[in-house]
């Protein structure tokens, strides 16, 4: 009798999840259209391989999602720059992070507008935008408009994409 209970929050979860929220609306000039160059970033599958960890090359690379509420930053609230785990490049402020309860970190806005890019996700049957790193392209969650006032916004990210640099401190050097 305890499995329906499980079973029961389990489906709920899976359906705030990152995976399955209604599709963003069209993204404004102020809100970092797709680009069409290519990422300053090259590197090889086998060089990827050895800047990062399994999962970090599962999610960065392979745009893989982490099972929700497995993250280390999902309920994490420290004051920092959360960094790419791909390119080491700041992406997201302390400033900005939300509990949106769907297992993932969840923020409202990218540190600045250059430190992503969007792109259209047509995978798993689905129209969401995906937020890559601008640098590399890596895959580093979705973006989503069910976030708090006043952008609506809500880029939810998966924690082995990421690096917490808390405030005052260096900015990492690598990414293992």
């Amino acid at each position: 009798m305890l499995r329906l209970p499980i079973v029961v929050t389990m489906f709920a979860s899976i359906l705030v999840s990152c995976g399955n929220v209604t599709p963003t609306k069209e993204i404004t000039s102020t809100e970092n259209k797709v680009q069409d160059q290519p990422y300053p970033m090259q590197l090889t599958e086998a060089q990827w391989k050895e800047r990062l960890t399994g999962d970090q090359y599962n999610i960065l690379r392979q745009k893989g999602t982490e099972p929700a509420g497995s993250g280390k930053y999902d309920h994490f609230y420290e004051k920092g720059t959360y960094y790419s785990a791909a390119s080491l490049q700041p992406v997201f402020s302390s400033e900005t992070k939300f509990n949106s309860h769907t297992g993932w970190p969840s923020f409202s806005a990218p540190i600045n507008s250059d430190a992503i890019r969007l792109v259209n996700d047509n995978s798993d049957g689905m129209e969401r935008r995906e937020v890559v790193d601008s640098k590399s392209g890596s895959h580093l969650g979705h973006l989503f408009d069910d976030g708090p006032k006043p952008s609506g916004k809500r880029f939810c990210m998966n924690s082995a994409a990421l690096i917490f640099v808390p405030e005052g401190s260096k900015p990492p050097i690598a990414s293992k």
